[in-house]
């Protein structure tokens, strides 16, 4: 009996599109299949297999070392892996032993820019079945378990602004390498500044026409491609999607552009406000519903003429601000994203909701009897993880829903108004979430201390940088 069939880990979903899996890799002759599974940064990490080895191990899994759930956003190891529980309290984390990874089926595809390479998500378990409790892929499955036993799906839509820019020197000398290597020499594709014009598009349709290509092959629910404010900025927008597919849509698409301009000369980044003179912060406007199971109702919707939003809605959207100041580590997650938090920038600075205001944390959109209801949260920056994410804005909005949070009045001056204010940086983030007992009870004490332990290692390191800033600003005057 395979791994996948001991452990009930496949539904029958997933078992159907295994067999649809084995047939695609032999009619198109696939050379090599990716395995690979969002780490705790929801960047994808993995092994390349041969087909035939891939098709072999398909119900059984792949070990990979534990040691991936232990790295910092410079790939470096955080936690003392050599030691009892290796850092982690868990006898099966220690040594950096290993763990397997489980394909999930559903989501195999192949590269369109790789013909005869497959591409396929997986969960992490450990040897005797269990979820890795790290794996922020299965605990937003978990998440996702509990709300639909409350009869809803999660509806999401993207909005995913970043930059694309030419790579003049790559920086490839051996002396450029380290944890992190030296970034790459960048030149724009466009000046910027003419917001949504033909001609700034025209100038950036090149490699835009080259991702919206193989974006599309491989079958992402892309809807739009626009040009953004700033110089060598775009935005990609996609279609609602529910439950892990708009998560798994983001993880795919970041790793899709990321390689695609790769291998044709450009670089493209989601970090939040890269440091190149003029150029302007990114966010990731995530587009939210829950509809009823049983016949698909917008739960968020009113029936009322004069009500905006349903009771349920109402106190969703009250959940939402009351956790907000903790749930930015998931939304935000780099030291970068939070020099997009500028008053009148077109990006919030604290806790409040408005109607269609751009201004606001929480856009809400629709009306009454309007089925596509729903609520735009501003907040997150385009490198948030999207399980981290996406969780934490279930798991706050149902405690609004249990508490009957009222969200308050719609706020028309969103920079005016009083309201809790979002987090300055990304340690009064982490302050923010071990103060709130909330995701700890709703998450896991085991996965928040985790995160805040790879977040603070972020942190730690860089304190410990003299900036560019420092240097000129206090050199010469002392």
């Amino acid at each position: 009996m395979s791994f996948v069939a001991r452990h009930r880990l496949w539904s029958e979903e997933q078992n159907e599109a295994a067999v649809r899996l084995r047939r695609i890799v032999e009619e198109k002759g696939l050379d090599t299949i990716r395995l690979s599974f969002p780490d705790q940064h929801g960047i994808l990490r993995g092994k390349t297999l041969v087909a035939s080895e891939a098709l072999r191990i398909l119900e059984n899994g792949c070990s990979i070392t534990t040691t991936m759930l232990a790295k910092d956003t410079s790939h470096r190891t955080v936690f003392p892996v050599f030691t009892a529980g290796g850092g982690f309290g868990m006898k099966e984390m220690q040594g950096a032993a290993d763990v397997l990874m489980i394909p999930d089926p559903t989501t195999f595809r192949v590269l369109p820019w790789a013909p005869t390479t497959g591409w396929v998500l997986c969960d992490v378990h450990f040897a005797d079945g269990r979820p890795v409790p790290f794996a922020t892929r299965g605990l937003y499955k978990s998440v996702l378990n509990k709300l639909s036993a409350r009869g809803y799906d999660f509806v999401a839509g993207l909005e995913v602004e970043f930059h694309v820019f030419k790579v003049n020197d790559p920086k490839m000398q051996p002396g450029d390498a380290g944890q992190p290597g030296e970034p790459p020499e960048v030149s724009l594709l466009s000046h910027g500044y003419q917001y949504l014009t033909e001609q700034r598009y025209d100038q950036m349709e090149p490699v835009l026409e080259l991702i919206r290509r193989d974006v599309v092959a491989l079958g992402l629910p892309l809807r739009s491609i626009e040009v953004e404010f700033g110089p060598s900025q775009c935005e990609f927008t996609f279609a609602p999607t529910v439950g892990l597919d708009p998560a798994d849509t983001m993880v795919l698409f970041r790793s899709a552009v990321k390689q695609i301009c790769h291998r044709h000369g450009y670089h493209a980044t989601f970090m939040c406000r890269p440091r190149i003179p003029n150029v302007v912060s990114s966010g990731w406007h995530l587009h939210q519903s829950l509809v009823s199971k049983s016949d698909g109702r917008n739960a968020f919707m009113s029936d009322a003429d004069g009500e905006f939003l349903s009771d349920f809605g109402k106190g969703y959207l009250g959940g939402l601000l009351d956790h907000a100041r903790a749930a930015t580590v998931f939304t935000t997650p780099t030291i970068n994203g939070y020099k997009r938090y500028r008053s009148y920038s077109l990006a919030p600075d604290r806790a409040i909701w408005g109607r269609d205001n751009r201004g606001v944390m929480i856009r809400v959109l629709g009306g009454p009897k309007d089925p596509a209801t729903r609520f735009e949260n501003r907040v997150g920056e385009p490198a948030a993880n999207p399980y981290l994410y996406m969780a934490s804005q279930i798991l706050s909005g149902l405690d609004g829903v249990d508490r009957s949070i009222d969200p308050g009045p719609s706020a028309d001056t969103p920079y005016e108004t009083k309201a809790s204010l979002l987090p300055k940086s990304l340690r009064e983030a982490v302050f923010a979430l071990n103060d709130d007992p909330f995701f700890r009870n709703a998450m896991g004490a085991e996965l928040v201390d985790y995160y805040v332990h790879i977040k603070n290692a972020e942190i730690e390191r860089f304190q410990a940088e003299v900036t560019e800033w420092e240097q000129r600003e206090y050199f010469e005057m002392f």
